[in-house]
């Protein structure tokens, strides 16, 4: 008995052991219920807080102008700001420091400077619905090579803008079809294959005599013809555009040899590409020139009509760290869309450049490369003083070191340039000149 009631009492003990634990843990809970409410309280408090001054913002009146689009519009802003001291022997064709492109005849004297009018920027629209599957937007971009205010002691520091593409946008990402429609680079400027410098970007290195091709208003159609394929992908790129002359007539006034009537430069180009291995394009350029102008009214020389004719081959090869690039063309009349040495006539003209990099690190890289542009003498000579300047050959080689970081780039570079011209057709003349350069970029 003694025992069983032992047991009992010890039970009993045990009991009111649990008793007590519960009622601590009820406690707790309890306690814990009341800081999460009160927890749930000041977050609605704070919302409405955020709330009311959201709203109070919004009611307020803006100080300042909010930049707004159409509904599904996106506007994309991008650009670069590009600066480049150099120093170079003569003047330049085109211009000097950052359109430097192959001396002048008879300029003497060095010069250096501090050039920024590669400095760009441009906005992109997309995402507006059209019709169907075909989505539209534009695209619009200028730098600063318009001229510099006025010709005063300080006009050099206010270059003016300069509108160079301004086109709208049809896509359709099913068939794999895009229209531009506007002013854009035609189809024999090699876009996607350019000399990679940090000095000569709106110019490229050796553009005018051993790169073809300029800005028209026009109309251009892309074509994917493979879409969807795993291996290299194939497209068919066809072009329109405004024609253009040095004259006779006003070449800014829609009455040039060029654009009289309206008679269109045509161009096709077709490209293959394997991602970012390596890219082939093939393309085609032809338009009619009448020297007589509008209403045939103006004096012919030489010729009153001729073909402007060109066929543009580039490819790009990227090998590991080595990138491969070359354009190679051979054309005649082709001044409107900058061959023959920028000259206008019945020229024929072929050149090309190419360009071997090396990647050292994910930072440094090498670029090595030459250009030349070799127009007819005999039809350079034909045409002297009615379109032609009696440039013959030009040739340029450059070497640059560039290193990148981030959005930022610095390189150091070296151009040569030499221009075989004559005056009278007799006479033969070898200019040579230098530009060495230091340039920094940033990319927003």
């Amino acid at each position: 008995m003694k025992a069983l009631k032992a047991l009992v009492e010890k039970q009993q003990q045990q009991l009111n052991q649990q008793q007590q634990d519960l009622q601590q843990l009820h406690a707790a809970l309890t306690q814990l219920q009341g800081q999460q409410t009160q927890q749930q309280t000041q977050i609605q408090q704070t919302q409405q807080t955020q709330q009311a001054q959201a709203q109070a913002i919004a009611a307020a009146p803006s100080a300042k102008p909010v930049f707004t689009s159409a509904p599904g519009l996106q506007v994309a802003f991008h650009g670069f700001i590009d600066a480049t001291a150099f120093s170079q022997t003569r003047n330049a064709y085109f211009g000097n420091g950052q359109n430097f492109e192959y001396p002048l005849p008879g300029s003497n004297g060095s010069l250096s400077g501090v050039d920024i009018r590669n400095t760009r920027f441009w906005f992109d629209m997309t995402g507006a619905q059209i019709a169907g599957n075909w989505t539209g937007g534009a695209h619009l971009e200028m730098d600063f090579f318009g001229g510099n205010n006025g010709t005063g002691a300080y006009s050099q520091q206010q270059p003016l803008p300069r509108l160079r593409q301004a086109y709208m946008v049809l896509e359709n990402p099913v068939t794999g079809s895009t229209i531009q429609i506007g002013q854009q680079w035609d189809l024999m400027f090699p876009l996607s294959i350019l000399p990679d410098s940090l000095s000569h970007i709106a110019f490229p290195l050796s553009y005018g005599s051993g790169i073809i091709g300029w800005r028209f208003p026009g109309i251009e159609y892309f074509q994917a013809l493979n879409l969807g394929s795993t291996g290299p992908l194939w497209y068919l790129d066809l072009g329109a555009f405004e024609g253009t002359w040095s004259g006779p007539g006003n070449p800014v006034n829609y009455i040039s040899a060029g654009n009289a009537g309206f008679r269109p430069q045509i161009e096709a180009r077709l490209r293959l590409q394997q991602a970012k291995d390596w890219m082939l394009f093939l393309a085609g350029h032809w338009s009619q020139i009448n020297l007589a102008g509008v209403g045939d009214a103006e004096p012919t020389p030489i010729k009153r009509q001729f073909s402007s004719e060109a066929v543009d081959l580039g490819a790009q090869w990227t090998p590991g760290p080595w990138t491969f690039k070359s354009v190679l063309f051979t054309g005649k009349g082709i001044g409107e869309i900058f061959g023959d040495l920028t000259q206008f006539g019945d020229i024929e003209d072929k050149g090309g450049y190419v360009q071997a990099g090396y990647k050292f690190t994910p930072h440094w890289s090498a670029n090595l490369f030459y250009a030349t542009s070799k127009p007819n003498s005999q039809d350079v000579i034909r045409w002297l003083d009615n379109g032609s300047t009696g440039y013959l050959q030009s040739r340029m080689s450059a070497a640059n070191l560039q290193y990148t970081v981030g959005s930022y780039a610095f390189a150091l570079e070296w151009i040569h340039a030499i221009l075989n011209s004559t005056t009278n057709g007799s006479n033969r003349t070898t200019t040579s000149g230098n530009q060495v350069n230091l340039s920094a970029m940033y990319k927003f």
